[in-house]
Protein backbone atom coordinates (compact mmCIF):
# COMPACT_ATOMS: atom_id res chain seq x y z
CA UNK A 1 0.00 0.00 0.00
CA UNK A 2 3.00 2.63 0.87
CA UNK A 3 4.09 1.98 -2.59
CA UNK A 4 1.02 2.40 -3.98
CA UNK A 5 0.93 6.17 -2.27
CA UNK A 6 4.37 7.04 -3.70
CA UNK A 7 3.05 6.44 -6.64
CA UNK A 8 0.07 7.91 -6.29
CA UNK A 9 -0.19 11.46 -5.06
CA UNK A 10 -2.22 12.85 -2.36
CA UNK A 11 -4.90 14.06 -5.29
CA UNK A 12 -4.96 11.05 -6.94
CA UNK A 13 -5.89 9.31 -3.47
CA UNK A 14 -8.40 11.80 -2.49
CA UNK A 15 -9.97 12.02 -6.10
CA UNK A 16 -10.02 7.68 -5.65
CA UNK A 17 -11.71 8.29 -1.86
CA UNK A 18 -14.15 10.36 -3.63
CA UNK A 19 -15.25 8.37 -5.98
CA UNK A 20 -15.65 5.28 -3.54
CA UNK A 21 -16.99 6.61 -1.18
CA UNK A 22 -19.97 7.94 -3.54
CA UNK A 23 -19.61 4.25 -5.04
CA UNK A 24 -19.13 5.62 -8.05
CA UNK A 25 -17.27 3.82 -10.94
CA UNK A 26 -17.12 5.76 -14.08
CA UNK A 27 -15.86 9.18 -14.21
CA UNK A 28 -16.42 11.74 -17.11
CA UNK A 29 -15.14 14.55 -17.84
CA UNK A 30 -15.92 17.63 -15.87
CA UNK A 31 -17.02 15.34 -12.76
CA UNK A 32 -14.62 16.62 -10.56
CA UNK A 33 -14.14 20.63 -11.09
CA UNK A 34 -17.07 21.27 -8.83
CA UNK A 35 -16.08 18.98 -5.55
CA UNK A 36 -12.29 19.97 -5.97
CA UNK A 37 -12.59 23.25 -7.16
CA UNK A 38 -10.24 22.57 -10.12
CA UNK A 39 -10.35 24.25 -13.69
CA UNK A 40 -11.13 22.25 -17.00
CA UNK A 41 -7.54 21.91 -17.62
CA UNK A 42 -6.36 21.36 -14.26
CA UNK A 43 -9.20 18.37 -14.10
CA UNK A 44 -7.79 17.22 -17.86
CA UNK A 45 -4.20 17.06 -16.52
CA UNK A 46 -5.22 14.96 -13.20
CA UNK A 47 -7.41 12.92 -14.77
CA UNK A 48 -4.62 12.03 -17.94
CA UNK A 49 -2.06 11.53 -14.93
CA UNK A 50 -4.18 8.95 -13.06
CA UNK A 51 -4.95 6.90 -16.78
CA UNK A 52 -1.22 6.76 -17.54
CA UNK A 53 -0.55 5.80 -13.53
CA UNK A 54 -2.99 3.62 -14.72
CA UNK A 55 -5.35 3.89 -11.47
CA UNK A 56 -8.16 4.50 -13.65
CA UNK A 57 -8.75 3.21 -17.00
CA UNK A 58 -9.84 5.22 -20.00
CA UNK A 59 -13.22 3.32 -21.93
CA UNK A 60 -13.09 6.39 -24.40
CA UNK A 61 -12.00 10.37 -24.42
CA UNK A 62 -13.79 12.05 -21.74
CA UNK A 63 -14.89 8.44 -19.60
CA UNK A 64 -13.14 6.35 -17.36
CA UNK A 65 -13.60 3.61 -15.30
CA UNK A 66 -12.27 3.48 -11.66
CA UNK A 67 -11.99 0.46 -9.05
CA UNK A 68 -14.80 -0.12 -6.18
CA UNK A 69 -11.90 -0.53 -3.86
CA UNK A 70 -8.32 1.02 -3.56
CA UNK A 71 -6.11 -1.22 -5.54
CA UNK A 72 -3.25 -2.87 -4.32
CA UNK A 73 -1.12 -3.13 -6.70
CA UNK A 74 -0.16 -0.16 -9.23
CA UNK A 75 -1.76 -1.38 -12.26
CA UNK A 76 -5.73 -1.55 -11.74
CA UNK A 77 -7.98 -3.22 -14.77
CA UNK A 78 -11.72 -3.65 -14.98
CA UNK A 79 -13.25 -7.06 -15.57
CA UNK A 80 -14.77 -7.98 -19.00
CA UNK A 81 -17.81 -7.47 -18.10
CA UNK A 82 -17.21 -3.89 -16.41
CA UNK A 83 -15.58 -2.41 -19.87
CA UNK A 84 -18.00 -4.20 -22.15
CA UNK A 85 -21.07 -2.92 -20.22
CA UNK A 86 -19.28 0.60 -19.56
CA UNK A 87 -19.09 0.91 -23.14
CA UNK A 88 -22.10 -0.57 -24.46
CA UNK A 89 -23.77 1.84 -21.86
CA UNK A 90 -22.30 5.35 -22.95
CA UNK A 91 -23.23 4.80 -26.45
CA UNK A 92 -26.39 3.36 -25.50
CA UNK A 93 -26.05 0.32 -27.46
CA UNK A 94 -27.53 -3.10 -27.03
CA UNK A 95 -24.80 -6.19 -27.11
CA UNK A 96 -24.63 -9.57 -26.83
CA UNK A 97 -21.41 -11.75 -25.94
CA UNK A 98 -20.71 -14.59 -28.98
CA UNK A 99 -18.17 -16.22 -31.27
CA UNK A 100 -15.09 -17.73 -29.60
CA UNK A 101 -16.77 -16.75 -25.66
CA UNK A 102 -19.43 -18.43 -26.12
CA UNK A 103 -18.05 -21.64 -27.93
CA UNK A 104 -16.09 -21.96 -24.47
CA UNK A 105 -19.14 -21.29 -21.81
CA UNK A 106 -21.35 -24.07 -23.52
CA UNK A 107 -18.27 -26.63 -24.07
CA UNK A 108 -17.85 -26.88 -27.34
CA UNK A 109 -13.97 -26.00 -27.03
CA UNK A 110 -11.38 -26.50 -24.15
CA UNK A 111 -9.94 -22.73 -24.84
CA UNK A 112 -10.58 -19.69 -23.28
CA UNK A 113 -10.64 -16.61 -25.98
CA UNK A 114 -7.97 -13.79 -24.93
CA UNK A 115 -10.51 -11.39 -26.10
CA UNK A 116 -14.24 -10.82 -26.01
CA UNK A 117 -16.49 -10.66 -29.29
CA UNK A 118 -19.57 -9.04 -29.09
CA UNK A 119 -22.12 -8.45 -31.59
CA UNK A 120 -23.68 -5.31 -31.11
CA UNK A 121 -25.46 -2.74 -32.61
CA UNK A 122 -23.24 0.61 -32.45
CA UNK A 123 -19.55 0.05 -32.72
CA UNK A 124 -17.48 -1.95 -35.12
CA UNK A 125 -13.49 -3.21 -34.43
CA UNK A 126 -11.19 -3.31 -31.80
CA UNK A 127 -11.28 -1.55 -28.63
CA UNK A 128 -8.98 -2.12 -25.58
CA UNK A 129 -9.97 -1.15 -22.15
CA UNK A 130 -7.24 -1.57 -19.51
CA UNK A 131 -6.49 -5.05 -20.00
CA UNK A 132 -9.59 -6.22 -21.99
CA UNK A 133 -9.02 -6.69 -25.34
CA UNK A 134 -12.37 -6.21 -27.20
CA UNK A 135 -13.65 -7.39 -30.94
CA UNK A 136 -16.65 -5.37 -31.31
CA UNK A 137 -19.07 -6.71 -34.31
CA UNK A 138 -21.25 -4.38 -35.43
CA UNK A 139 -24.72 -6.16 -36.91
CA UNK A 140 -28.41 -4.57 -37.80
CA UNK A 141 -30.63 -4.52 -34.48
CA UNK A 142 -32.62 -7.52 -36.07
CA UNK A 143 -29.45 -9.51 -35.78
CA UNK A 144 -29.38 -9.48 -31.60
CA UNK A 145 -31.75 -11.49 -29.70
CA UNK A 146 -31.56 -15.14 -28.42
CA UNK A 147 -29.62 -14.20 -25.27
CA UNK A 148 -29.09 -16.04 -21.99
CA UNK A 149 -27.95 -13.64 -18.94
CA UNK A 150 -24.33 -14.83 -17.53
CA UNK A 151 -23.59 -13.44 -14.20
CA UNK A 152 -20.69 -12.21 -13.93
CA UNK A 153 -17.59 -11.02 -12.22
CA UNK A 154 -19.14 -8.48 -9.48
CA UNK A 155 -22.92 -9.26 -9.61
CA UNK A 156 -23.09 -7.77 -13.35
CA UNK A 157 -25.01 -10.20 -15.37
CA UNK A 158 -24.33 -10.09 -19.42
CA UNK A 159 -26.31 -11.31 -22.28
CA UNK A 160 -24.67 -14.09 -24.15
CA UNK A 161 -26.03 -15.76 -27.43
CA UNK A 162 -27.74 -18.79 -26.97
CA UNK A 163 -26.54 -22.40 -26.77
CA UNK A 164 -28.64 -23.08 -30.09
CA UNK A 165 -27.91 -18.87 -31.34
CA UNK A 166 -24.24 -19.76 -30.85
CA UNK A 167 -24.26 -22.45 -33.35
CA UNK A 168 -26.19 -20.99 -36.15
CA UNK A 169 -23.74 -18.44 -35.96
CA UNK A 170 -20.66 -20.80 -35.82
CA UNK A 171 -22.09 -21.21 -39.27
CA UNK A 172 -23.78 -18.19 -40.19
CA UNK A 173 -20.07 -16.00 -39.39
CA UNK A 174 -17.37 -19.22 -40.06
CA UNK A 175 -14.79 -17.22 -41.69
CA UNK A 176 -14.81 -14.50 -38.67
CA UNK A 177 -15.17 -17.68 -35.95
CA UNK A 178 -12.87 -20.07 -37.93
CA UNK A 179 -16.63 -21.63 -37.43
CA UNK A 180 -16.31 -24.56 -40.30
CA UNK A 181 -16.11 -27.83 -40.11
CA UNK A 182 -16.35 -27.57 -36.45
CA UNK A 183 -19.65 -26.04 -35.88
CA UNK A 184 -20.88 -29.45 -38.06
CA UNK A 185 -19.46 -31.44 -35.45
CA UNK A 186 -20.78 -29.50 -32.61
CA UNK A 187 -24.37 -29.66 -34.07
CA UNK A 188 -24.22 -33.27 -33.95
CA UNK A 189 -23.17 -33.78 -30.64
CA UNK A 190 -25.74 -31.21 -29.21
CA UNK A 191 -28.68 -32.67 -30.68
CA UNK A 192 -27.83 -36.34 -30.09
CA UNK A 193 -27.50 -34.85 -26.20
CA UNK A 194 -30.59 -33.60 -26.79
CA UNK A 195 -29.31 -30.02 -25.52
CA UNK A 196 -30.77 -28.47 -28.41
CA UNK A 197 -33.75 -29.66 -30.22
CA UNK A 198 -34.28 -29.55 -34.48
CA UNK A 199 -37.25 -27.03 -34.28
CA UNK A 200 -34.92 -24.19 -32.40
CA UNK A 201 -32.09 -24.67 -34.93
CA UNK A 202 -34.68 -24.33 -37.67
CA UNK A 203 -36.05 -21.42 -36.33
CA UNK A 204 -33.06 -19.66 -35.69
CA UNK A 205 -31.48 -20.54 -38.43
CA UNK A 206 -34.77 -18.66 -40.32
CA UNK A 207 -34.39 -16.07 -38.36
CA UNK A 208 -30.34 -15.08 -37.86
CA UNK A 209 -29.13 -16.87 -40.79
CA UNK A 210 -28.29 -15.84 -44.38
CA UNK A 211 -28.97 -18.62 -47.43
CA UNK A 212 -25.91 -20.33 -46.84
CA UNK A 213 -26.33 -21.34 -43.53
CA UNK A 214 -30.32 -22.19 -44.63
CA UNK A 215 -28.59 -24.47 -46.96
CA UNK A 216 -25.32 -26.03 -44.74
CA UNK A 217 -28.48 -26.74 -41.74
CA UNK A 218 -30.65 -27.97 -44.22
CA UNK A 219 -28.25 -30.61 -45.74
CA UNK A 220 -26.82 -31.06 -42.16
CA UNK A 221 -30.54 -31.83 -40.77
CA UNK A 222 -31.52 -34.09 -43.61
CA UNK A 223 -28.34 -36.51 -43.50
CA UNK A 224 -29.20 -36.26 -39.74
CA UNK A 225 -32.97 -37.62 -40.51
CA UNK A 226 -34.81 -34.77 -39.13
CA UNK A 227 -38.39 -34.48 -39.42
CA UNK A 228 -39.40 -33.32 -43.09
CA UNK A 229 -41.97 -31.15 -42.14
CA UNK A 230 -39.53 -29.09 -39.84
CA UNK A 231 -37.04 -29.59 -42.99
CA UNK A 232 -39.73 -28.34 -45.18
CA UNK A 233 -39.57 -24.75 -43.83
CA UNK A 234 -35.95 -24.21 -44.34
CA UNK A 235 -36.72 -25.45 -48.16
CA UNK A 236 -39.25 -23.39 -48.71
CA UNK A 237 -37.20 -20.30 -47.26
CA UNK A 238 -34.95 -20.78 -50.66
CA UNK A 239 -35.38 -20.06 -53.89
CA UNK A 240 -34.87 -22.44 -56.83
CA UNK A 241 -30.94 -21.82 -57.68
CA UNK A 242 -28.79 -23.69 -60.11
CA UNK A 243 -25.84 -22.56 -58.41
CA UNK A 244 -23.61 -24.63 -55.49
CA UNK A 245 -22.17 -23.80 -52.12
CA UNK A 246 -19.36 -25.79 -50.29
CA UNK A 247 -20.77 -27.48 -47.91
CA UNK A 248 -17.06 -26.97 -46.09
CA UNK A 249 -15.83 -23.19 -47.35
CA UNK A 250 -12.27 -23.25 -46.92
CA UNK A 251 -11.66 -26.73 -48.75
CA UNK A 252 -11.43 -26.99 -52.72
CA UNK A 253 -14.88 -27.07 -54.33
CA UNK A 254 -14.36 -31.17 -55.54
CA UNK A 255 -17.43 -33.62 -54.64
CA UNK A 256 -21.09 -35.17 -54.27
CA UNK A 257 -23.49 -32.86 -55.19
CA UNK A 258 -27.03 -32.49 -53.00
CA UNK A 259 -29.23 -31.11 -55.51
CA UNK A 260 -32.04 -30.52 -52.56
CA UNK A 261 -29.98 -27.84 -50.84
CA UNK A 262 -27.20 -26.61 -53.78
CA UNK A 263 -25.00 -28.11 -51.59
CA UNK A 264 -21.46 -29.43 -52.78
CA UNK A 265 -20.23 -32.43 -49.88
CA UNK A 266 -16.22 -31.63 -50.75
CA UNK A 267 -15.29 -33.57 -47.00
CA UNK A 268 -12.11 -35.08 -47.69
CA UNK A 269 -12.60 -39.01 -47.38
Amino acid sequence: MHHMKKMMGRREAQVLAYLQMRKQTTLRAEDLTVPFQLTRKQERELVHRMARSGVIVRVRPGLYLAPRQLPLGVVWSPDEATALGALMEDCGGRFQVCGPNAFNRYGFEEQIPNRVYAYNNRISGERTIGAVALTLIKVADARLGDTEPLQAAGGLTIPYSSRARTLVDAVYDWSRFDGLPRAFGWIRAELKAKRISVADLVRLTLRYGDIGTIRRMGALLDREDAPSRILGQLERALRPSKSLIPWIPTRPKRGKVDRRWGVMWNEQV
